[in-house]
């Protein structure tokens, strides 16, 4: 049997990967709160633990995958504001664009993919048993979460609650009893989004979402819990908080594992600082299969500095390995040791390194290694494409051509018949007139038995 070993941020060290069931591994992981369009440091969550789903596939036989999208937030309540839009119109196309720029990305759809809005009896009746178990309580017609009833608040962060209070942005205000307090229901005023509730008109807090879904998907006790670095605290301290007292369980999850963070000049990248770039605006000039290798060029749990200058590094060596997996299909047979390096903490850089170890070797005329090569970056969602799809096509929201060149693919072939009826009728020199125009656009053709294909360079 294959040994996955983990970092698990609740134990803080590494272990050997044991399933509540090998029948069905379950998995949670906190998705996108669509208010604006996911930056590449939103993304790196997205391919990281789509490369762990992958993974967990190959070694059981069910593997339960469920991903959630916060629809209801104070955050989108504002921007729809800011914009004159209504609320229901900004998440539906954030969440179009979500979904396609997830898509491009490479990643797997998750099993269920549940929205907060549609899950508010769940979190509802959560918040009512929270307050029957004494661990909550009703003020100015919020309810929130006491903290101090909770005796293991703080294990996942690894800090005292004064430590998380003074070193966070935590709301001071009135009504809580104690600082670190936080909230689990809201009241909502006509102008805003609301539902009807035992303490009147109102609207989820962000944190109960979470545990209110991953309970009605996964159950009261699940596998794997995952997420950014920044949501230990207080996002993931607080569900965990939250879903034990309602469950009457000590465990949520039992493995927590949390990506590092992509910076930007050396600064955590974020929306508040404006520091980002989006993948949609990354898909107008590089293919998402280059920004998803990228992501996975550093440990996950590393920082990931980003420049766009990478995915140029990126592209290039994705078309190396294209090149080296020309003309072969996939079939059953893996390469062991990429599948080791992943189980060790998703070493994602061994692995990637091992890929360009098999085609060197299948460069040199190996076919067991470009066949090996060609099986295996299915684990990493990478060479999905045929060789020449590759070349000729990328994954764009804009349908324009990779290098931003002008020509389209409609010219590029009528020129290849041009250029093969002058071969035809011996005219070589205008043959070469037209292979030399296609390389001023960046088009290099490879004259084949049957026929003639191009590829981008």
């Amino acid at each position: 049997m294959i040994k996955l070993n983990l970092y698990n941020t609740l134990q803080r060290r590494l272990s050997i990967f044991q399933p509540i069931d090998k029948k069905n591994v379950k998995i949670y992981a906190c998705g996108p709160t669509v208010y604006d369009f996911i930056h590449i440091g939103n993304a790196r969550p997205l391919v990281v633990f789509d490369v762990l789903v992958r993974l967990l596939r190959i070694i059981y036989p069910k593997v339960t995958y469920v991903r959630n999208i916060t629809d209801i937030d104070d955050k989108i309540n504002k921007r729809a504001i800011e914009k004159n839009i209504n609320i229901l119109e900004l998440t539906n196309e954030t969440i179009k664009i979500f979904h396609k720029d997830a898509h491009a990305l490479g990643n797997l759809k998750p099993d269920f993919e549940p929205k907060a809005t549609d899950h508010i009896p769940e979190m509802i009746e959560m918040i009512e048993t929270l307050i029957s178990n004494g661990f909550a309580y009703v003020s100015s017609g919020n309810v929130l979460f006491a903290v101090e009833k909770y005796e293991s608040y703080g294990a996942l962060s690894g800090r005292s609650l004064d430590d998380m209070i003074s070193g966070s942005r935590v709301e001071v205000a009135e009504y809580k009893k104690n600082p670190g307090d936080f909230i689990l229901w809201k009241p909502s005023s006509d102008q805003l989004p609301g539902w009807d509730s035992p303490w009147g008109r109102g609207r989820p807090g962000w944190h109960i979402e979470c545990s209110a879904m991953s309970k009605k998907y996964l159950g009261s006790q699940f596998d794997i819990h995952a997420g950014g670095l920044d949501l230990i605290f207080p996002h993931h301290e607080n569900e965990i908080a939250q879903s034990c007292c309602a469950n009457e369980s000590d465990i949520m999850a039992n493995y927590w594992l949390h990506n590092g963070y992509v910076t930007s000049d050396g600064e955590k990248m974020s929306k508040s600082l404006g520091n980002f770039a989006t993948i949609n605006n990354l898909l107008l000039n590089f293919r998402g299969e280059a920004i998803r290798y990228a992501l996975i060029q550093a440990h996950y749990r590393a920082p990931l500095s980003f420049k766009q200058k990478s995915l140029d590094k990126a592209t290039k060596s994705l078309s190396r390995l294209y090149r080296a997996i020309e003309g072969f299909e996939v079939n059953d047979g893996q390469d062991t040791q990429i599948i080791d390096y992943l189980c060790d903490d998703l070493n994602s850089p061994k692995a990637l390194a091992r890929l360009h170890y098999l085609a060197d070797e299948a460069n040199k005329g190996s076919k067991e290694c470009a066949q090996r090569l060609k099986n295996s970056s299915k684990i990493l969602g990478i060479l999905c494409n045929s060789t020449e799809e590759w070349f000729k096509f990328r994954e764009s929201s804009s349908n324009k051509s990779f290098d931003n060149s002008t020509i389209t693919e409609k010219e590029i072939d009528e020129l290849i018949i041009k250029r093969k009826v002058a071969k035809e009728n011996k005219e070589y020199e205008k043959a070469d007139q037209i292979r030399e125009q296609l390389l001023e656009k960046n088009i290099q053709l490879e004259d084949k038995p049957d026929r003639t294909v191009w590829r981008r360079h």
